[in-house]
């Protein structure tokens, strides 16, 4: 199975667990398929690890473009409540906008703190293949107008899910999961592109954070 398809059958689990369909999904094993061991206390929702992993061997980053898919049936709600309808290239334009905006904030959290980020492999550097899944933009931009702006009480949310391999032998040693929400003030608000892109980058900086602290845990520098 590939990530993308991996990814996939995240995404089904997910809508059972949600719909409440399946008891059993929504219950956290100890221990994973691959043999990684569930992470008590940290900082995400959902992290395993392989047992006595040495984080600390790895001093450069090769950070994949992230995976990202939308919430399920989610452009089919915007089209059923908004005039004006959410297009493929509408969707498209905005994975291209997250993605870059991703490899913006995790770049500049992970150079800032000293790591290299590479795009070969080698004994010292650690594959981070990430996605986004179950975006959810509450008040999306549409076309090409960016003064439009709708009233919402928040951007939206969306979900991290992370692989951790080595570069050298491919093995997974750690993978991660985790649930983020625009924060919400209690009022409506206006929303649009500029408004929707910070949220965004809010979000992202929190997971940049934790992948930095992780790696510096590791090293002993902080």
């Amino acid at each position: 199975m590939n990530f993308r398809q991996l990814v996939n059958s995240l995404l089904t689990a997910i809508f059972v667990t949600v719909c409440g369909t399946s008891v059993a999904a929504a219950e956290t094993p100890v221990t994973t398929v691959e043999g990684l061991q569930l992470v008590e206390d940290s900082k995400l929702a959902t992290v395993y690890a392989e047992p006595g992993i040495n984080m600390g061997q790895y001093r450069r980053i090769f950070l994949y473009d992230p995976y990202i898919a939308f919430r399920n049936d989610w452009a089919d709600e915007q089209n059923s409540k908004n005039a004006t309808p959410i297009s493929d290239g509408d969707m498209a334009r905005i994975k291209i906008e997250l993605s870059t905006l991703f490899q913006e904030v995790f770049a500049e959290t992970l150079e800032d703190a000293g790591y290299e980020l590479v795009s070969e492999r080698a004994e010292d550097v650690l594959l981070v293949k990430p996605a986004i899944i179950n975006l959810d933009i509450v008040a999306p931009v549409v076309g090409s107008d960016d003064d439009a702006f709708t009233y919402a009480e928040s951007a939206g949310e969306m979900t991290l899910y992370l692989e951790l391999y080595d570069s050298v032998t491919d093995d997974l040693i750690a993978k991660a999961m985790d649930r983020q929400k625009d924060r919400q003030t209690g009022y409506i608000r206006w929303q649009n592109r500029i408004s929707n892109r910070a949220a965004a980058r809010r979000i992202l900086q929190t997971w940049a954070d934790v992948l930095k602290e992780g790696l510096d845990d590791a090293r002993n520098i902080r």
